[in-house]
């Protein structure tokens, strides 16, 4: 069955050439798309280098304008790093024709974003219109909870609406009624009022019904030494580099470990999550390690519904079916996966969870993608879900060319 309006293999189109660029300062470059892919690509962002582009055009400067072919807007965000990203739709094998035009950009809302909540124990949590996501932090690690995986926050609306559930959640007055309520021995309205403001039921957008605990959760990468799963704790430091409206990208830095003798190996991880994307875009290094490993990508398995997990070496991909942590409530399924970026060693179920492997060297980047779809969001099954990995490894695999002229 295939997915529709599922199919938004994120990545980053390779820049071929620049053609006239240099001899043509004072003209409006065009850029061309091209998909050497047999597979029709939606909303899949391609980039190029601002600064590039400023110094042959010093007009940019002034501002300007993305247009298609059919004279449309296209909205665009200018990243950390220089680039500036877009989204484009092409068939399969098509081309695509765009121009940069003077001009000021229309206002765009925010579609990939996130920020740090130390009102909850330092959670880093982010969106955008498919899915919600959290990473844990060193004041939940104080408190001695062991949760180190991703966590997954299902949505099924375009807006953003995570800084909605943690302002409700957090209510300090309404957190001292229900407290007055229970020590008042009235439990029916306390249980009422926590529900209504709780982000563990949905009020009509989606909710947190995913349980992670002491495991690698929603699709994390970790270290595998001695046949055993190195568990990351909760991120030490991070850095939001670029926060929406198309992308939103965050840099953990964790704390120092010991692997095989080695004493002061720093896992790092840059995630990045683009609009119109179920998977997260993630880069993982570990500085100080000495000596070859190998890393495993992990979704945990849960016991209600311990045969619900698919993987497949040769298409890169691994996934599973989770039934929610109150199948009775009808929460609906959140599908997991993770895309490998590159041929998967192996893969296999084991220590609770459905793995994929790779090896790493030291001083190496290990790429991958990982997210997810909820079954009251437009993911109808889990052959849906497959076919969407699937054909996300296969555009990874064949990156958008982009030609500026």
């Amino acid at each position: 069955m295939r997915l529709r309006n599922l199919y938004y293999c994120i990545g980053i189109a390779s820049l071929l050439g620049t053609g006239c660029l240099t001899g043509c300062a004072s003209g409006e470059p065009t850029l061309t798309i091209s998909n050497p892919s047999d597979i029709d690509r939606t909303g899949e962002m391609v980039e190029f280098s601002y600064p590039e582009m400023e110094a042959k055009h010093k007009w940019i400067a002034e501002g300007f304008i993305i247009q298609d072919e059919g004279g449309q807007e296209v909205p665009y965000q200018r990243l950390a790093n220089g680039q500036v990203i877009f989204p484009v739709s092409l068939e399969a094998h098509g081309k695509a024709v765009y121009k940069v035009v003077p001009g000021t950009p229309s206002p765009v809302g925010s579609i990939a974003c996130g920020r740090h909540y130390p009102e909850r124990l330092d959670d880093i949590a982010w969106e955008n219109d498919k899915s919600g996501y959290r990473a844990y932090g060193p004041a939940l690690q104080r408190t001695g909870e062991k949760a180190y995986g991703y966590d997954i926050l299902v949505k099924n609306v375009k807006e953003p609406v995570l800084e909605q559930r943690y302002a409700m959640e957090l209510d300090k007055e309404a957190r001292a009624q229900i407290a007055a309520w229970y020590k008042a021995g009235e439990k029916a309205k306390a249980d009422s009022l926590a529900r209504a403001i709780s982000y563990h039921v949905d009020h009509g957008n989606g909710m947190d019904c995913y349980n992670v605990g002491p495991t690698l959760g929603g699709g994390t990468a970790a270290l595998w030494v001695d046949s055993a799963i190195v568990y990351p704790y909760c991120y030490q430091d991070y850095e939001i580099i670029d926060n929406g409206p198309l992308r939103f990208t965050v840099r953990l830095t964790f704390p120092p470990t010991t692997i095989k003798g080695d004493t002061n190996v720093i896992e790092t991880r840059v995630i990045t999550l683009d609009a119109g994307s179920h998977l997260n875009r993630t880069e993982v290094t570990y500085e100080h390690l000495s000596q070859p490993a190998e890393v495993v990508a992990g979704i945990v398995i849960h016991p209600e519904n311990p045969d619900g997990y698919r993987y497949d070496k040769e298409k890169r991909y691994i996934a599973y079916a989770d039934s929610t942590n109150n199948t009775q409530a009808g929460n609906g399924i959140i599908y997991v996966g993770a895309v490998f970026a590159d041929a998967m060693q192996d893969a296999c179920v084991d220590k609770g969870h459905v793995l994929g492997f790779s090896p790493y060297q030291p001083g190496a980047t290990f790429c991958y993608y990982w997210g997810s779809g909820w079954s009251k969001a437009g993911v109808p099954s889990m052959e849906a879900w497959c076919d969407y990995l699937a054909r996300y490894a296969r555009c990874v695999s064949q990156p958008l060319q982009l030609t500026i002229k």
